[in-house]
C-alpha cells in the first residue's frame, strides 16, 4: 500500500511540475524587448490557470485555455530599463535586467554563423574581443534544431550581455551591425543569432510559405507536412533502398583492421574519382557515414627513403589518413585543406598505399578541391592523386536524424517559428552560398522568404537587409563560361524590388580562395548603413552606384548608375571588371572610364556593342569600381541571355513520389 502512494505522490508531483506556469526559453535574464511595439507575453500553465503579468507600470491578467496555453499583450513601451518581468500563477517567475531597446533577427548560413572567433576569426578578433564592453547589447544564440513541424519552443538559449567573454562564440556579422546601430543611435540593442553553415533557404521558409506560392505546389506535392520520427523513417527506408539499388548495401568489416595496409587485396572495392565529392558519383547524393579510400601509387628507387608531403585537398568532414598502414595526419573540419609530413622511412621503393577513413556527419562528402592540390610531393617532385581511387563502405549513418537540407521547412520549424511571437525591429540574412547551383530559382525563393518572414511575424513592413554574395573563386565561372555565384547575386539584388529591403554589396571583401573571409566588420557596418537609412531616417550613404540605364554610339558604350554621390571612383584611376559583348554573346575586357557619374565602356574586339556587363564572375574581387563613399558598385548585366542555372529546381533528399 506504502509503495501504491508513493507512486501515486510521484506522478501527482510530475504532473503538477509539467503544469506550473513557464515562460519560452526565448524569455530570459537580460534579454531585450522591442521598444514602441505591442508586448506579447505567452507560455503554459495548467489549464484554466490564473496568470498575472506584470512589467513595468502594467499588469495584465489571463486564464490559461483547456491546453494550457496562455497569452497577453502589453502596451508599448519606450527605451528603458532594466526592468523586471514578473509572471505570476501557482507560482512566480521573475527576470530581471530587461532593457527596451531595438532587437534584431540575425540569420542564414555559415557566413552570418561565423563567430568573432571560434571555428574562424575575423580581423584583428583579439583586439575586437577585448573592446566588445557593451552592457547595452545583448546577445542569444538559437541552438540548431530541426523540426518537422512548427515548434513552440526553442531547443535552448540563454541572452548573454555583450562583453569580452560572451562575444567570441557570437555572429560576428549579426555583432559588428549591433555595434554600429549602437553607437550610432545610443540605444539597448537586442541580437538574436539564428544560422546554421551550408543550409538551402528553402529549410528557412515555413510549409504555408510555400503553399502561398503557386511556383511551389509541385514541392508540396512531393513533401507532405511530417513529424520529425516520420521523416527520420522516411530517411532510413531511402537509404537502405538506395544502397540495395546500388549494390552498395552488402557492408563487411570483417578485415577492417587491414583495410589501411599495403598488403590488403582491395581488387573487389569500388572505384571513385578524386577529387570529387561522392554526392555526384557513386556511392551518391543519399549517403552520409564512414568510407575508406585507398590509392596504389609507385616510387621510384630514387625518391624511396625521403620525407614527402601529401595533399588531399579538402575532405568533407573528417579524415584520418596513412601511408602505408601509419597514419600521418587527422583533422575535423569540412574546409580545411590537407596537407601532411611523410616520413621518409615510409615511402619504399615500388608499391606504396595511401589509405583516408573520411567520416561525413551529413552534407557533401568525400575528397574534394581542386586537382592541383592532390599531391604527393618527393624532393620537388610531384606525384599526382587526382583520377581514380579505390572505396569502401565502412558504416552509413541510419536513425540519427534528418539534416537541415533534408526537407523544406525544418529549420523554420525548430529556428524561427518559436520567436516569431516576438516583436522585432527587423531582419539581417546572409545566404546563398547553398543556393547558388539553382540561382535562377532563387528569384523566386529570396522574396518568398522575406514574405514569408512578415506573415509570420504579423509584421508587413518589416525591414529586411541582407548580403549580396562576395567574391570567391567557385568554379570559375565568368561571363563566357557562365557564373553560378553572379547569378545568385542578380538573384539577390532582384529581391530589393520588395519595400523595407536592402542589400549589402560585399563583392571587394572577399577571399578567391576563402568562402568565410574575414573581414566581417565592414559588413556588419554596411548592414547597418542601410538599417540607419531606411528603418531609422539618418541622412547617410547606405549604397554604392547601382546600374541604371546604357547608350551605345557606335563602338562605345555609356553606363548611367544611381547612388553616385559626388562622383565615381576607382582605385589607380584604372577601371576594372567591365566587360563587353556584340551580338555573338561573346565577351570581352573592356576600357572603362570614368566621366562623372557616368563610365564609358569599349572594346577593339566589338565593333558593335549588345551587351555589357560588371563584375560578372564567382571570384570578382579585382572589380574597383565606388562611388565617393567608398561603397562598391553593385555587379549587374545589362543583357537577360540564358542563365546556365535557369530551369535547375530544388529537389530535396527526401521526397513522397
Amino acid at each position: 500500500m506504502k509503495k501504491t502512494m508513493a507512486f501515486f505522490l510521484l506522478l501527482t508531483l510530475v504532473a503538477s511540475t509539467k503544469a506550473q506556469v513557464r515562460l519560452p526559453k526565448i524569455f530570459g535574464d537580460s534579454m531585450v524587448l522591442q521598444r514602441n511595439a505591442p508586448l506579447r507575453v505567452w507560455g503554459w500553465a495548467a489549464p484554466a490557470e490564473a496568470i498575472t503579468v506584470q512589467f513595468h507600470q502594467q499588469q495584465r491578467s489571463v486564464k490559461a485555455d483547456a491546453n494550457g496555453n496562455w497569452e497577453t499583450v502589453l502596451a508599448p513601451e519606450q527605451v528603458g530599463g532594466p526592468y523586471d518581468l514578473q509572471v505570476k500563477g501557482k507560482i512566480t517567475i521573475t527576470l530581471h535586467g530587461i532593457l527596451m531597446g531595438d532587437l534584431w533577427v540575425c540569420s542564414g548560413q555559415s557566413n552570418m554563423e561565423m563567430p568573432v572567433k571560434g571555428w574562424s576569426q575575423v580581423v584583428n578578433a583579439d583586439q575586437e574581443i577585448a573592446a566588445a564592453n557593451y552592457p547595452s547589447i545583448r546577445l542569444f544564440t538559437v541552438e540548431k534544431n530541426i523540426q518537422g513541424k512548427p515548434a513552440d519552443e526553442v531547443k535552448s538559449g540563454a541572452w548573454q550581455t555583450c562583453n569580452p567573454q560572451s562575444i567570441p562564440p557570437f555572429s560576428a556579422v549579426g555583432y559588428f551591425f549591433g555595434r554600429a546601430l549602437h553607437q550610432q543611435l545610443h540605444v539597448p540593442i537586442g541580437l538574436i543569432n539564428s544560422t546554421w553553415g551550408g543550409t538551402d533557404i528553402e529549410s528557412w521558409i515555413s510549409r504555408k510559405g510555400f503553399e502561398s506560392e503557386p511556383y511551389y505546389k509541385w514541392l508540396t506535392a512531393i513533401t507532405p507536412e511530417k513529424s520529425t520520427a516520420d521523416m527520420t523513417a522516411m530517411k532510413d527506408r531511402q537509404m537502405q533502398a538506395y544502397l540495395a539499388s546500388m549494390q552498395l548495401n552488402n557492408i563487411d568489416t570483417a578485415t577492417i583492421k587491414q583495410w589501411q595496409s599495403v598488403e590488403l587485396d582491395d581488387s573487389q572495392w569500388r572505384n571513385m574519382n578524386v577529387p570529387e565529392l561522392w554526392e555526384s558519383q557513386l556511392p551518391g547524393p543519399r549517403f552520409d557515414g564512414v568510407i575508406w579510400y585507398r590509392k596504389e601509387i609507385n616510387i621510384d628507387e630514387a625518391d624511396a627513403g625521403k620525407p614527402a608531403v601529401l595533399q588531399l585537398a579538402m575532405i568533407d568532414d573528417n579524415d584520418v589518413t596513412y601511408v602505408n598502414g601509419v597514419q600521418v595526419g587527422a583533422i575535423q573540419g569540412y574546409n580545411v585543406k590537407r596537407v601532411y609530413n611523410v616520413a621518409g622511412s615510409l615511402l619504399k621503393k615500388g608499391k606504396n598505399v595511401i589509405a583516408v577513413r573520411v567520416d561525413d556527419t551529413g552534407g557533401g562528402g568525400g575528397i574534394y578541391g581542386e586537382t592541383e592540390d592532390c599531391v604527393l610531393t618527393i624532393d620537388g617532385k610531384k606525384i599526382t592523386l587526382a583520377g581514380q581511387w579505390k572505396f569502401r563502405i565502412e558504416s552509413m549513418q541510419t536513425s540519427t536524424g534528418i539534416g537541415p537540407n533534408d526537407y523544406p521547412s525544418v529549420l523554420y520549424n525548430g529556428m524561427i517559428s518559436p520567436i516569431v511571437k516576438l516583436a522585432v525591429k527587423g531582419a539581417i540574412w546572409y545566404q546563398g552560398e547553398n543556393n547558388a547551383s539553382r540561382a535562377y530559382e532563387y528569384r523566386k525563393a529570396m522574396p518568398l522568404l522575406i514574405n514569408d518572414w512578415r506573415i509570420r511575424w504579423k509584421q508587413p513592413a518589416m525591414p529586411f537587409y541582407f548580403v549580396q554574395l562576395t567574391s570567391y573563386n567557385n568554379a570559375n565561372g565568368n561571363s563566357n563560361k557562365g557564373s553560378s555565384w553572379a547569378e545568385l547575386r542578380e538573384a539577390q539584388a532582384m529581391a530589393t524590388a520588395l519595400p523595407n529591403t536592402g542589400m549589402a554589396v560585399t563583392i571587394d571583401l572577399g577571399d578567391p580562395g576563402d568562402i568565410h573571409p574575414h573581414n566581417k566588420q565592414d559588413v556588419g557596418k554596411r548592414l547597418a548603413l542601410l538599417a540607419l537609412q531606411h528603418t531609422y531616417g539618418m541622412k547617410t550613404v547606405a549604397s554604392g552606384p547601382v546600374y541604371k540605364s546604357m547608350q551605345i554610339k557606335g563602338n562605345h558604350v555609356t553606363i548611367q548608375f544611381t547612388n553616385t554621390e559626388k562622383g565615381l571612383t576607382a582605385s589607380n584611376n584604372e577601371v576594372i571588371g567591365f566587360e563587353v559583348a556584340g551580338a555573338n554573346q561573346h565577351f570581352y575586357p573592356a576600357k572603362a572610364t570614368i566621366a562623372g557619374a557616368t563610365v564609358n565602356v569599349t572594346a577593339p574586339e566589338v565593333t558593335t556593342p549588345v551587351a555589357v556587363r560588371y563584375a560578372w564572375a564567382d571570384d570578382d574581387s579585382k572589380a574597383n569600381l565606388f562611388n565617393t563613399a567608398r561603397l562598391p558598385a553593385a555587379p549587374f548585366r545589362t543583357d537577360n541571355w540564358k542563365s546556365i542555372t535557369e530551369g535547375k529546381k530544388y529537389t530535396p533528399p527526401l521526397t513522397q513520389h
